[in-house]
Order: C-alpha cells, then structure tokens, then sequence
C-alpha cells in the first residue's frame, strides 16, 4: 500500500524545504569523536547540550536538516587511542527530543528495525506522535543493520542476508503505512510481521512522516525508490571530490530512473566533510595537521568489523581518518564549486560534517553560505534568530 508522501503536500515542512535548490543538512555528532579518528585537540562533543547548540545554530543559519548516526559498539567503541566513539547517545531519542527547542529544520532519527523486537505498530504510534510534537518535523532514517558484530547483541544468530533484509524493510513501512492511513481496525499477516485489529492515532499532519534510506546497493535503491523520501547515498570511488564526481552522475541517474518506474522522485543525500579555510594553503595545513594526528587504531577497528555493507569499500585507509564519504579542502570559493560540481552531479543535498563542529560551522555560515546563495545554490531563509 502506498500513501502520499508528504512531499505532496505544498505546505509540509518537507515541501518548503524541497523550494531550496541544494539541500543543505546538518550530521549531529552524538558520538564521541565525531567523523574523524584523530587525536588533534577540538571542540567536539558527544554530548545532549553541544548537539542542541549546534542544530539551533544551523537552524538559525537556514539548514533544512539535521541527522543522526545509529550504532551499537562493545566497551571500547572502535578502539585505538581515542576508544572512537565509545559514547553516542541514542539517535532515535535525541533527534526526537531536539524537537522541542527548534521550530524550522527538519529532524531525522535513524533506527534499525530489524534488531531487538520492534514491530511496525510500535514505530507507527511513537512516529505519529512525533510527526504531531515536531508539527511535521520529524522524519526516520529506516536501517536494517548491516553489522553482524550489532546483530549478535540483540541475541541474533546467524545474519539475515543482504537483500531479504531490504524485503523485510519493505513489509515493515507497508504495515506502518497502513496503520498512518487506516481509519478502521488493521488485521495483517504477512511474511515476516503479523497484527490483529490494530490502529493507530492520531494520524500524521502531512500523510506520513519523511521516510529516509541510506544505501547504495542495486535492492536498496530499489526498496527505497517505493518508500523512501531522501536517499543518503555514498561515492562508489572514495572520498576524493574529483573521482566521486566521475562517477556520481551514472549512480544518480540510476536512482532516479528507478524512482521514475515507480511513479515517484526520489531526492539524494551525500555526506561531505568540510575542511575550509580563508585559503586553500590554509585549508589543506589544517586538513595536513589532521592527519598528523591519525588514530590508526580506530581507522582499524572500524574497517575490521563484520559486515556485508557495500556503500564503502572504496574508502582508503587515510581517507577514513578525516571521515565523511566525500571530502572537500580549501577555500570558501572552492567549496562552493565543489558544491555546485555535486549539484551537476545529480546530488539534491548534503549532510555536512566537520572535524570540529562548533568553529567549523560557524566559519562555513559566514564565509561559504553567502557564496552559495550567490551562486544560486540557496535561497535565502527565514532565519529563528536564536543561537
């Protein structure tokens, strides 16, 4: 079954936000060490408070929305010196909760919904009181877990293979669909979820909430062209800007006519991490001391976990120290034609990450966000004012 998304609806949040011409969003880090696996001292912090700092701030600046990361890692995170990302707060929750503090920007939570026990009914009910707490707000970044090391904390044995787990996906938002359009009593029985006589209220404001997929493999772009809003997609050729963009428009193009069999569009997400000076000599000293930090140990641990995900093999070892699956260094002027190169790409919008959050930020707000709005990137916004 398919309901509207709310990108048919011309007043949604989702719908206002779709008018800018490149997306811009936010990728909290709720995990300690954030995206880079380096030692370098900064400012970055896991932490509740500096993650509602930094999303109010982004709101203030015009962003369209803010992600979160989803994980379940042993005592010791990633390992290496700084134990990467050992501490996260839970994505679900704290997006959710960011909810009461802005007004604007779009939140979105990512859940694995195939570990533990959660069933469709669940996520419908607590997502329709979101979409109601954020007026349309808040979206979900549906994950099946391609980690079999997180699987087995859940008391999983054995790994559910890569596609079957896009087909339970698909189950899962069918039975949420339903239960978000219904106004009489469900009775399902499916493959793999089943309910009798279930409903749920209130219904969301805008026909569902945003549903979101990261994935770059051939089943999930198909799963995610059917019910998916966004698609956060990865460079099938590393982290370096110019080979990324030889390959890019081919896997966007891809999407977009898989969306097109459907009846549907179906918008891309990629993630850049921004190193950004006033100089392309300053940029690439900072990106340079970075690197002089590496933790090794961490890039090893993260690389060593048992998985099947296919979106990052084409990652270099120290490509994965500075993080984001794509990588832009050097000046305002550049980074704003690196942006507009992605745009002509086929990307619709980016997920920004930074090695240190805080500064970093603020820099790109005053020094590159001009440019794009010269560059014809962004529309000015309607700022809160609050920081």
């Amino acid at each position: 079954m398919s309901i509207p998304s709310p990108a048919e609806f011309p007043d949604s949040p989702l719908s206002r936000s779709l008018h800018q011409p490149l997306l811009l969003g936010l990728f909290l880090p709720i995990q300690s060490g954030g995206w880079s696996m380096s030692t370098l001292p900064r400012t970055t912090d896991w932490s509740f408070d500096y993650n509602a700092r930094l999303t109010r701030r982004a709101e203030a600046l015009g962003f369209d929305l803010a992600f979160g990361l989803a994980q379940w890692l042993g005592k010791d995170g990633h390992g290496g010196a700084t134990r990467y990302r050992r501490e996260s707060l839970d994505s679900f929750i704290t997006i959710a909760s960011l909810a009461s503090i802005t007004q604007r920007i779009l939140l979105i939570s990512t859940l694995h919904i195939l570990y533990g026990n959660w069933h469709p009914l669940h996520l419908a009910k607590f997502g329709a009181t979101l979409d109601h707490i954020s007026g349309g707000r808040w979206g979900l970044n549906m994950v099946t877990g391609h980690s079999i090391d997180e699987a087995e904390m859940f008391g999983r044995v054995g790994h559910f293979e890569h596609d079957q787990r896009y087909e339970m996906a698909a189950e899962f938002v069918d039975l949420m669909e339903q239960l978000w359009s219904l106004d009489d009593n469900l009775t399902f029985d499916g493959r793999w979820y089943r309910t009798r006589n279930a409903f749920v209220s209130p219904k969301p404001r805008y026909g569902r909430p945003v549903l979101v997929n990261a994935t770059s493999s051939p089943a999930g772009i198909e799963y995610a062209a059917r019910h998916s809003d966004l698609i956060f997609v990865t460079s099938p050729a590393g982290a370096q800007i110019d080979a990324a963009l030889d390959v890019l428009p081919a896997h966007t193009a891809r999407i977009r006519e898989t969306a097109l069999k459907h009846g549907r569009k179906l918008r891309t997400l990629i993630n850049p991490t921004i190193v950004c000076r006033p100089t392309a000599r300053e940029a690439r000293a900072y990106h340079d001391a970075i690197l002089a930090h590496a933790d090794f140990g961490a890039v090893d641990g993260f690389t060593g976990r048992r998985s099947d995900a296919q979106a990052w093999r084409n990652h270099q070892r120290e490509q994965r120290v500075l993080g984001g699956n794509i990588q832009i260094i050097g000046s305002p002027e550049r980074v704003v034609d690196d942006l507009l190169r992605l745009k002509a790409a086929g990307i619709d919008g980016v997920q920004l990450t930074f090695f240190d959050f805080e500064p970093d930020l603020e820099y790109f707000g005053s020094a590159v966000l001009p440019l794009m709005e010269q560059a014809g990137l962004r529309v000015p916004a309607h700022s809160t004012n609050e920081e």
